[in-house]
């Protein structure tokens, strides 16, 4: 009767050795088993060879009962050969088998040779490895009778390959069972084998700093169980960097499992297909059945919770997805990390306020990581890989490459859609395809970014829509007014769009990708292929105007922008009747002509460029008026043409610019104004109705002064011509003022009564030498700007403000910083750049919240020691302090979280050796520090280093190479004073 064996799934007779030989010669494999049978065979080697096949191993096994000869023969030689790992099972009577040895011998050859290095894992069954080092006589009567068959040479190979490989940290089933570690065994094997590796694209471009600041979030040496949420548009490349992580760090865990597409794969009740993956991925078996998502739950919560593990669950999009995988970190060992990607934080349990700092407001444990766009160079590579298969564009392609990416604008997915279309395609083609772009986007990038949009509710939509066709640019405040009035929710769901990453809001102006503005107004365009005015919205100024003036305007249509037309024109009020449902207009030039009672009753918003002195509309009443915008307009001196428009208690927002007018409205008739902006208007003219104490629900008041040429400010600065009425100073709710560029000495005391002021910035009021000791009163403010002021001090009671988080003193006369400074405990950020300062007090130490501390330029001469003690400070900077002399104080050193040290341009002559201890400092600049003459050990964070020509590097491998490969451009760190007041 043959013997059979079974190999990878077939059996194999020992009558077809031939076979057997031609099968080895073509198979490639992962494990070669290597055991002797009669002590194994029929136990723990089945086992473990059932369990690595069940975990998608491809595995020889090998029974030297069966072999014939005494070599290896070369379909077993080429089975070692071909295995990724080889793993001997040491038993006691192993050595007594010579084709075992054998085996081993040419293990140990194949592990040697630098072409296909085979890995060797020993298998410590029930031995020791002194054992099988030959450190004890167990092996030594077997070994002594091979020497009797087959002399003292061979029997030297296979000792000095046992030797060899008990040298090999492997498993010992020492004081262990057997299943233990068998789930140990193929865990370890398919961590070596990258088993688990994600498939990443071709060609990667700008992902290693994506990669580097999710590490840190990570923090592994951290034992919590952590989340981090990878959130960006669609196509911004989340899946990708999760990849790259997952593939980096997967070794490093007891399990590891990579569910993708969560949002599609969870549809339908297919969530328990999820669970059944993760158990079976990071358990390396096949869980038992799961009869619903609550069973799975429990398994998962059973089985894990002393494992470390690492879960990748790939595009998220609900609270209740991620509840039936990863809710609670108590389901998972110490060490434990999930990292989450989305195009949606909204369900995540994150407060509004901390979104930015991605600051969870109720789990300490879920970090937020926001993909950014690609940079333009970045940009460019990635769109040259797939559209001429290199690094950068040929010459004759350089502009319109470059026109084309600025329309991608940095987003991997169109860059690569767009690049690969155009590969070895024609010139023609490539500009054919550029003026689509400028018309309508690919559709397949627009197919991935309308998923977004889809799940949005109906409010949503509408927002997102106006900010894709008229709104990109503006300040969130102002629309938000407008949708507030049609019974939407702005505040929430802007923050919504936000964490959808649809819209962005920077400097609190409503930003958009131009892709996603583009899927907005392609979404518009197909609402009526055929027919204009049958769609709700028209951005184009000659599509609204031939709508306008062919009167087939319907009442679908709710916005038009008749701006930038070649021709200014006259509207007449027979051009409106076809336009009952009219709530956003935008203007330039021309006239309302026409009796317009009953039309534009919808209306909302109002902007108007170059509007006339003397408008020809008669009964123009809009009675729902919400945002009215002026601007470079005449406007006459007793506003009676737009007195019905002012005369409206639904007027929330009021912003004039560079328009000519000598004196305010009366705000009598408008008391429910929230926003009041007089922008660049000639300062020797406009006088403020005294009305405006009236205007309690004030919120924002800005009056700011036309930009005054230098040549002339010497002789406004003879003239008081701007005073501040008493009345201003009595709107106690008024959140922010700005009276910019103003011709004041001073504050009225009564400011401090202004008990609700958060932002108050006096920039560029030249002759302002003082403020009153009410301002400490201010108990709310947060943000105060003096930028060029001639203020000489600050009263004591600026240390009052105890919520202050941003102060900009640059370009002022200040000489000496109160003590009293050191009570801004929430100060964030200090600007003293070309200020007259001459010495920081000691009490700035006190500042323990102030993370970016601005002196350039400045009188200073030493830096403080008590800046050691600013323990959250980020970024400090002294350039151009001529006067700045000696060595850096030592106390440096604890600052710990320091990123940015800049002292170029001054004397400092010594850095202090701790420097190398500041692990998150990334960029240290001594340009022209002529004085400097070394520079101790830096820290390997550092990435950006700028010395001078005299500076001596320390020792060789002592300065960070790291540091030297990026280049020192301040504008790449966007270094600026923070807070935009």
């Amino acid at each position: 009767m043959d013997s059979r064996d079974s190999m990878d799934g077939r059996t194999v007779s020992t009558t077809d050795r031939g076979n057997v030989v031609e099968w080895l010669l073509g198979a490639e494999f992962e494990v070669f088993l290597n055991f002797r049978g009669p002590d194994t065979r029929l136990n723990f080697a089945d086992c473990l060879y059932h369990s690595l096949d069940g975990a998608g191993i491809c595995v020889f096994r090998d029974n030297e009962e069966i072999r014939k000869g005494e070599a290896v023969g070369c379909g077993l030689e080429h089975a070692i050969q071909s295995s990724k790992i080889c793993m001997p099972i040491f038993s006691r009577n192993y050595v007594s088998s010579a084709w075992c040895l054998r085996e081993l011998a040419c293990m140990v050859d194949c592990s040697r040779n630098r072409d296909r290095k085979v890995m060797i894992l020993p298998v410590f069954f029930d031995v020791s490895p002194d054992d099988v080092k030959l450190k004890t006589g167990l092996y030594h009567d077997a070994l002594q009778k091979h020497e009797e068959k087959f002399g003292c040479h061979m029997v030297q190979r296979w000792k000095e390959a046992l030797r060899e490989v008990g040298l090999i940290k492997g498993w010992d089933l020492k004081d262990r069972g057997q299943g233990e570690l068998i789930r140990s065994i193929v865990a370890e094997v398919l961590i070596k084998l990258n088993k688990r590796d994600k498939h990443l694209p071709d060609h990667l471009v700008g992902i290693h700093d994506h990669v580097e600041d999710v590490m840190r979030l990570l923090d592994e040496g951290s034992p919590d169980v952590r989340y981090i949420v990878i959130h960006g548009m669609g196509g911004i490349g989340k899946t990708t960097l999760a990849k790259v992580v997952f593939n980096q760090i997967s070794s490093r865990f007891h399990g590891c499992s990579f569910l993708s597409d969560v949002r599609e794969a969870s549809k339908d009740g297919k969530v328990v297909q999820l669970q059944k993956q993760l158990l079976s991925e990071i358990l390396n078996f096949k869980p038992v059945e799961i009869s619903d998502s609550d069973a799975g739950v429990n398994q998962i919560k059973r089985r894990f919770r002393d494992k470390k593990v690492l879960v990748v669950l790939d595009d998220l999009s609900k609270w209740d997805q991620l509840t039936k995988l990863a809710e609670k970190r108590d389901w998972f060992g110490q060490g434990s990390r999930i990292i989450i990607t989305t195009r949606d934080t909204n369900f995540l349990p994150i407060g509004e306020e901390n979104q930015q700092n991605s600051v969870p407001m109720h789990f300490k444990e879920f970090k937020i990581y926001q993909m950014r766009e690609l940079p333009h160079c970045h940009a460019l590579q990635l769109f040259s890989k797939h559209a001429f298969r290199m690094d950068s564009p040929p010459h004759d392609y350089d502009d319109i490459s470059c026109d084309i990416i600025h329309k991608a604008g940095g987003l991997p997915l169109a860059l690569e859609v767009i690049g690969s279309s155009l590969y070895r395609k024609s010139e023609k083609l490539w500009k054919d395809t550029l003026k689509k772009l400028n018309m309508v986007p690919k559709q397949d990038v627009l197919d991935k970014l309308k998923i977004s949009f889809e799940m949005l509710e109906d409010a949503q939509r509408e927002i997102f829509l106006d900010i894709a066709c008229y709104l990109i640019g503006e300040e969130r405040i102002h629309p938000h007014y407008m949708w507030k009035a049609m019974d939407f929710f702005p505040r929430s769901d802007l923050v919504v769009l936000t964490r959808m990453s649809l819209i962005k809001i920077d400097n609190d102006r409503l930003l958009m990708h131009d892709l996603l503005r583009d899927l907005g107004r392609e979404i518009v365009r197909l609402e009526d292929l055929k027919v204009p005015g049958k769609r709700s919205r028209l951005w184009c100024p000659k599509v609204a105007l031939d709508v306008v003036q062919t009167r087939k305007g319907t009442e679908n249509l709710i916005a038009l922008k008749l701006t930038g037309l070649s021709k200014e024109r006259d509207f007449t009020s027979d051009e409106f009747s076809r336009l009952p449902s009219l709530r956003f207009l935008e203007l330039e030039g021309g006239n309302l002509v026409g009796d317009f009672k009953n039309l534009l009753s919808s209306l909302r918003w109002l902007s108007w460029r170059r509007c006339p002195l003397e408008l020809q509309a008669v009964n123009l009443c809009l009675w729902n008026l919400i945002v009215l915008k002026l601007s470079d307009s005449d406007i006459p001196e007793n506003w009676n043409e737009w007195g019905p428009c002012l005369a409206n208690h639904d007027l929330k927002v009021l912003h004039l610019m560079r328009c000519h007018l000598s004196t305010t409205p009366d705000f009598s008739t408008c008391l429910n104004l929230k926003i009041l902006v007089l922008d660049g208007h000639c300062p020797m003219s406009l006088q403020i109705d005294g009305s405006i104490g009236k205007l309690e629900r004030l919120k924002h008041l800005e009056i700011t002064a036309a930009q005054v040429q230098p040549s002339r400010l010497s002789a406004v600065l003879h003239f008081d011509l701007f005073a501040v009425p008493s009345a201003i100073c009595g709107l106690k709710y008024l959140s922010s003022l700005k009276l910019e560029g103003q011709c004041m000495q001073e504050l009225h005391p009564s400011v401090g009564e202004m008990a609700g002021l958060t932002c108050l910035s006096l920039r560029g009021c030249h002759r302002l030498r003082k403020l009153p000791e009410s301002i400490g009163r201010l108990r709310s403010l947060l943000l105060l700007n003096l930028l060029y002021t001639r203020i000489k001090e600050l009263p004591d009671s600026i240390g009052d403000l105890k919520r202050l988080e941003g102060m900009n003193l640059g370009f002022t006369q200040i000489r000496e910083l109160p003590s009293s400074i050191g009570g801004l405990k929430s100060l964030l950020g200090l600007n003293l750049q070309s200020a007259k300062i001459t010495a920081l007090p000691a009490s700035i130490g006190h500042l323990k919240k102030l993370e970016r501390l601005f002196m350039a330029g400045s009188k200073i001469k030493e830096l403080p020691k008590a800046i050691g003690m600013l323990e959250n400070l980020k970024v400090l900077e002294s350039r151009n302090c001529k006067n700045l002399d000696g060595e850096i104080p030592s106390e440096i050193g604890r600052v710990s979280s320091l990123e940015v040290l800049d002292v170029s341009g001054s004397k400092v002559s010594r850095v202090p050796t701790n420097i190398s201890q500041l692990s998150h400092l990334q960029e240290l600049r001594f340009g022209d520090c002529h004085k400097l003459e070394r520079l101790p050990e830096l820290p390997a964070s550092l990435k950006v280093l700028c010395f001078g020509a005299g500076t001596v590097l320390g020792t060789p491998g002592q300065t960070s190479s790291k540091a030297m490969g990026k280049s020192a451009k301040m504008e790449d760190w966007n270094i600026t004073w923070p807070p935009q007041l």
